[in-house]
């Protein structure tokens, strides 16, 4: 956004900061507030403190700095209040869960270490966060954020103790963030009408049964070989000697990666779906959806585990949708995703479902590259959190915009060089 389309927007931002910023104590942090948002939002390369505040009128970088880094407002009830407000105003279809990571230089910034850096696609210095997103096929927005903090950080008290740490943060994987901020959302009243994520979540059997556990009806990805056994296929119990202990009930056949299943079906089985109008047309493919028994030892402790009588568990694995894209000119099939919904939905509601994260892909280009999530210089827990608070209150209030009525969504600001990628 240029100067003009900021100030044009002046009165709307002071309410929306008004609403989402009320639980700020004080008058002149809820001022910077509106301010640090005009700085994200207007045209500039870098988003960090400096350089906002030479563009800004009214900016002061002392001001901010301290806002940001030294200041003490909690950043929980202002996620808490843009999360209540955007699901409302986007109607999410699925909630997403994804990592974003921010390159890093040095060790002392808030839970930075070598870890596999998704920005530059390889093992490299950064800190990394866990989001979830609402998305729809026409809006989304950053709802949750989790800081993730490496193993090497849990006892380093020097580093923790400069960076501000709370004790009781420590270190936890991923899949236990994403759910963690499940948690949270549904004490703030918020629950997925749907759950979707990559392989890195949908292929860990504990995270699915997180998800089962709570209720929550999801589509992941997974990769090609996790195993599974056909939907038919039944345990039996080898004969007892009379000596040790009974044998427990045990698949006769030994599961099949979920790659072998969905090619022994032919080409012929899959079915053309068009899942969304993209930039270049109609987004398709060829898709089959099949019932499968996920396998291996942690689907089957976690099964024994969720019945009624563990002891005189029957072995029986649970059924869950696969569902299989076998692109036209690809040799074999392609992408792979797990299902606990009902057969009542239909093959082009799952595959809709499957594809819809390609909202994250936008949002994490108008949180980067237009409003610069990743632009933050400070190194403390607080400042991080509070940057990336007020980052996605930006984001809000842009989509907001975007979605009013009167909205001129095809020259929007934040959309005019964000271009959804086919590749999703």
């Amino acid at each position: 956004m240029d100067a003009h389309e900021v100030n044009r927007a002046r009165a709307k931002l002071a309410l929306f900061v008004a609403d989402v910023f009320a639980s700020v104590p004080r008058k002149d942090q809820r001022a910077k507030s509106d301010c640090y948002l005009r700085g994200l939002m207007l045209d500039g390369r870098r988003k960090s403190i400096q350089p906002m505040a030479e563009r800004l009128p009214d900016g002061n970088e002392q001001n901010l700095q301290q806002f940001v880094n030294q200041s003490t407002w909690d950043p929980v009830p202002v996620r808490r209040r843009i999360a209540q407000r955007m699901v409302t105003q986007v109607g999410p279809d699925a909630w997403a869960i994804d990592d974003v990571s921010f390159p890093k230089d040095g060790r002392m910034s808030v839970a930075v270490a070598p870890q596999y850096c998704g920005a530059l696609g390889k093992q490299a210095n950064c800190q990394v966060a866990v989001s979830v997103h609402a998305v729809s096929d026409t809006a989304s927005c950053p709802l949750q954020w989790r800081l993730f903090v490496p193993e090497e950080w849990a006892a380093d008290s020097v580093r923790r103790r400069k960076t501000g740490i709370p004790e009781e943060i420590g270190h936890r994987e991923k899949w236990r963030l994403a759910l963690d901020s499940i948690d949270e959302l549904a004490e703030w009243g918020l629950v997925p009408p749907v759950l979707v994520a990559d392989a890195g979540y949908g292929q860990n059997a504990d995270f699915r049964d997180g998800l089962e556990r709570r209720g929550i009806g999801y589509v992941v990805a997974v990769r090609s070989d996790v195993t599974a056994h056909p939907h038919d296929a039944v345990p039996a119990v080898p004969p007892w000697s009379g000596n040790g202990r009974k044998p427990q009930p045990r698949y006769r056949d030994k599961p099949s990666p979920v790659a072998s299943l969905a090619a022994g079906h032919g080409r012929q089985a899959f079915t053309e779906v068009t899942w969304r109008e993209g930039s270049r047309g109609r987004m398709r493919s060829h898709f089959l959806a099949l019932q499968v028994r996920p396998a291996g030892i942690k689907s089957r402790r976690l099964a024994r585990a969720a019945a009624a009588d563990p002891g005189s568990w029957d072995g029986v694995l649970p059924e869950v949708t696969l569902l299989v894209e076998w692109p036209a000119g690809a040799e074999a099939p392609t992408d792979y995703w797990l299902s606990n919904l009902p057969d009542t939905h239909s093959l082009a509601e799952l595959v809709r479902l499957a594809k819809i994260r390609w909202r994250i892909e936008h949002d994490y280009r108008e949180l980067k590259h237009g409003l610069g999530l990743d632009h933050f210089e400070g190194r403390s827990w607080n400042g991080w959190h509070h940057h990336v608070t007020l980052v996605t209150a930006a984001h809000a209030f842009l989509t907001e915009q975007r979605l009013a009525p009167k909205a001129d969504t095809a020259d929007s600001p934040s959309t005019r060089s964000s271009t959804p990628s086919r590749t999703c």
